[in-house]
């Protein structure tokens, strides 16, 4: 054999195949739909005529091409929850942050590809309060011949948990920002778009899952309301949870899960019981003294070869404010931390950030209902300022005057956090981002606040995971709390609720470079300006560099 022959013989053992994925096309149209819910019907926001939205189904190492194109009156962007986005931040869809929304009769091609994940997560409107019905599931398959870290399942059901007004949603909030106060709760919860049967709209049918006695299912549950944890529970079935928010946990067995706004959650299902049919119920859980839909959304688990007629098995749902039964779910929580699923915990920390995240009151002359005042929300005291011009385009374009880098790393002033509120309840506004160096380490304590009420705020990081290592009631102390932190197997999540009346404490390497949105969950929490963004510089080289934008990226 000639030896250069002999040279690429040998190269071609000893270097790994670079496997791509496939490229999946998909085309979402936007387009308004008159839609029935509760005995009374209105137009509504949809994708491709369906609420919820369509399912985005796609392989690990997939690169994913979504045409949007926008055929309503108002302003959109997609959100692709979860997807991390690596250097591709052009396409994670809030709007103003990383790009201009798409105007109406124009679109634009979302282009990422899903790099080291696995799942399911969701996509929804980032604009307004679109995403009320602008939403749908993302379910991410391991590769090929991979199998799932445990038993695999008969069937794979995607289940949509979201909220449904009789009013049109953008007059809901459009005369909340008006008077300066909350917005009305919504009518009804729904489970794959339908409330179930309620006693003022008996006639309306509910979801139904149908199973065969014997055969094991995996739930892929998606909580998409707008403002409102849920607690999900099945008559007579146990859930063993397998996965959140597209990460790998421990198993464990639980008859109720609590799932915030954002998150995701899948549970094996076996169905051992020989026939019949089981209520679904997804209720809300609320532990402040703070209005919510008090409405339970059912569905119907139907064993193969049971008549219709046959009466439900029914499940008594928590109480409202359950937070035992809440804690009991999240303290159950572990990531897998296997061999191939390690839980890459970073153990230094470069930044160590303390965010207080709550409520205050700002003057509003304007607002009569609110006698003259208006309620804000802020992270560190900042009510966030929504730019006009794009963030990551004044950042990779070197825009001035769009935003400062002057987030404050800690509260500006201490108080006693989960105490009696301050005197001054008033909040600094002002459109500022916190710096971090390509590839540093940030351990981050969100700290609730009493001002006006505590409250459980699910928090959003866009472009990254990060690991839950503490959490606690009161103020965070940092010489004590820190001794506790579970450094080894800890949740890894997106979203995380802060607790009501306490904290949270995450860690994260800023492995990906762009500007990066955080914000709460709670879609009346952000409208108020609980949210910020994290600007990741570029590390060495193209492979750690901000990809440049593409060509049809909206303009404003």
């Amino acid at each position: 054999m000639d030896s250069w022959l002999q040279i690429l013989v040998l190269v071609a053992c000893i270097t790994p195949a670079v496997v791509q994925g496939r490229v999946r096309n998909y085309t979402f149209n936007v387009v308004m739909k008159n839609t029935t819910r509760l005995c009374s019907s209105k137009p509504i926001v949809t994708v491709n005529g369906m609420f919820p939205g369509p399912t985005l189904y796609a392989r690990e190492d997939d690169t994913v091409l979504v045409r949007v194109s926008n055929r309503v009156k108002y302003n959109v962007t997609i959100h692709w929850h979860g997807i991390r986005q690596l250097r591709s931040g052009w396409a994670d869809g809030p709007a103003y942050i990383t790009q201009c929304p798409i105007q109406p009769g124009q679109s634009y091609v979302y282009n990422f590809t899903i790099t080291g994940q696995r799942g399911t997560l969701l996509w929804h409107a980032h604009i307004l309060w679109l995403r009320a019905t602008l939403h749908g599931a993302i379910v991410i398959l391991p590769k090929r011949g991979v199998p799932y870290p445990f038993p695999k399942p008969h069937k794979e059901v995607v289940v949509v948990l979201g909220e449904w007004w009789k009013s049109d949603t953008e007059a809901v909030i459009k005369q909340a920002i008006k008077s300066g106060l909350a917005p009305n709760v919504s009518d009804a919860h729904t489970i794959n778009g339908h409330p179930g049967p309620i006693s003022n709209c008996p006639s309306q049918g509910g979801f139904t899952l149908p199973v065969e006695s014997g055969k094991r299912y995996m739930l892929r549950i998606v909580n998409a309301a707008l403002n409102e944890e849920l607690f999900f529970k099945i008559a007579g079935h146990q859930l063993t949870i397998v996965e959140v928010d597209a990460t790998y946990v421990k198993p464990f067995k639980t008859d109720t899960i609590v799932i915030a706004p954002g998150q995701t959650t899948n549970a094996l299902i076996s169905a051992d019981q020989s026939s019949g049919k089981y209520l679904v119920a997804a209720s809300p859980f609320m532990d402040s003294p703070i209005t919510v839909d008090n409405m339970t959304a059912t569905a119907t688990l139907h064993y193969s070869g049971t008549l219709a007629a046959t009466s439900t098995t029914l499940t008594k749902t928590p109480p409202q404010n359950a937070t035992a039964v809440a804690n009991n779910f999240i303290n159950s929580l572990r990531s897998l931390n296997s061999k191939i699923y390690p839980a890459k915990v970073p153990l230094t920390v470069d930044h160590n950030l303390l965010f207080t995240v709550g409520l205050g009151i700002n003057p509003c002359p304007s607002c009569k209902a609110g006698n003259g005042s208006r309620v804000v929300a802020s992270m560190n005291n900042v009510t966030f300022v929504m730019p006009t011009t794009a963030l990551l385009q004044a950042h990779f374009f070197n825009i001035s005057g769009v935003f400062t880098s002057d987030f404050p790393g800690n509260p500006p002033t201490t108080f006693n956090y989960t105490g009696s509120p301050p005197t001054n309840l008033r909040t600094t506004s002002g459109t500022k981002v916190y710096r971090l160096r390509y590839n540093s380490t940030v351990q981050l304590v969100l700290q609730d606040t009493g001002i006006i009420a505590p409250e459980n705020h699910p928090i959003h990081l866009h472009g990254f995971n990060f690991f839950a290592v503490g959490k606690g009631l009161g103020n965070y102390n940092p010489k004590v709390d820190q001794k506790n932190f579970n450094l080894v197997d800890p949740v890894e999540r997106n979203t995380i609720g802060v607790p009501s009346g306490g904290w949270v404490a995450i860690r994260f390497r800023a492995d990906n470079p762009g500007v990066w949105f955080m914000h709460c969950h709670l879609e009346i929490h952000t409208t108020w300006g609980l949210k910020m963004a994290f600007l990741v510089d570029n590390g060495k080289g193209p492979n750690e560099s901000l990809l440049p934008p593409p060509s049809d990226l909206p303009k404003c």
